[in-house]
C-alpha cells in the first residue's frame, strides 16, 4: 500500500516521535510505502528515516518553496517537487491508497480538512485515520463528533475518518479497510 502521511516538519518531543517512529517500522516491516511531504527535517525526516530503514518505500512530494529542505532520494525511491502547495496535496492524495493524519500544525490541519471535505464530496474513497498520538487530536476529535451531531456533515463521521490512539490501531484499520475493496 501507498500510505500518505500529513504531519509536521518541526522537531517534536518524544511523546509524538516515539509513536511516528513506530509507525513508521510498522509500515516499512509490512512492505508499505510513505509517500510524505518530502522534508529531511522533524516529524517528516524521522518518519521517512523509520521507513526506510524497516525496509519499505518512498515518494515525497516536496514543494518548489521548500525543494531546498527535501531529502534527496535514489531509485527505486521518488521525489517529486510540485509547483504550489494546492499541486502538492492533489499529488499527495493521487499517488496514495490511504491517509494518515499525525501531529502537525496549520499545515497538516490544511491537508487533513481538504482530505476529509474531497471524501465528504465523494472525491476519493481512500481510508482516512487520524492517529490521536498523546491525546493530541482531542479537541478536535470532540470538534468532528459536535459536526456530525448536529448535522453538519451529510455522512456520518465514522464514514469520513478513524481515529486512531496507537500505530499499531491505525495500521490495522489501513490493512483492513484495503482488503476489504
Amino acid at each position: 500500500m501507498n500510505i500518505c502521511v500529513f504531519l509536521s516538519a518541526a522537531d517534536l518531543p518524544e511523546r509524538y516521535t516515539r509513536p511516528a517512529r513506530e509507525f513508521a517500522e510498522l509500515l516499512g516491516k509490512g512492505g508499505h510505502t510513505l509517500v510524505w511531504g518530502g522534508s529531511e527535517s522533524g516529524l517528516m525526516k524521522v518518519v521517512a528515516d523509520g521507513v526506510h530503514a524497516a525496509g519499505g518505500g518512498l515518494v515525497g512530494v516536496s514543494v518548489d518553496f521548500l525543494a531546498a529542505k527535501a531529502r534527496e532520494v535514489s531509485a527505486p525511491d521518488e521525489m517529486v517537487i510540485a509547483r504550489d502547495l494546492a499541486e502538492r496535496k492533489a499529488l499527495l492524495l493521487e499517488k496514495s491508497d490511504a491517509i494518515v493524519i499525525m501531529v502537525g500544525g496549520t499545515g497538516t490541519l490544511d491537508e487533513a480538512t481538504e482530505i476529509l471535505e474531497l471524501k465528504k464530496h465523494g472525491k476519493h474513497t481512500k481510508p482516512v485515520v487520524l492517529l490521536n498520538s498523546a491525546g493530541f487530536y482531542d479537541g478536535l476529535k470532540e470538534q468532528f463528533q459536535r459536526m456530525d451531531d448536529e448535522g453538519f456533515l451529510p455522512v456520518p463521521l465514522t464514514g469520513l475518518v478513524f481515529f486512531a490512539e496507537e500505530p499499531v490501531g491505525a495500521l490495522a484499520y489501513l490493512e483492513e479497510s484495503m482488503g476489504a475493496r
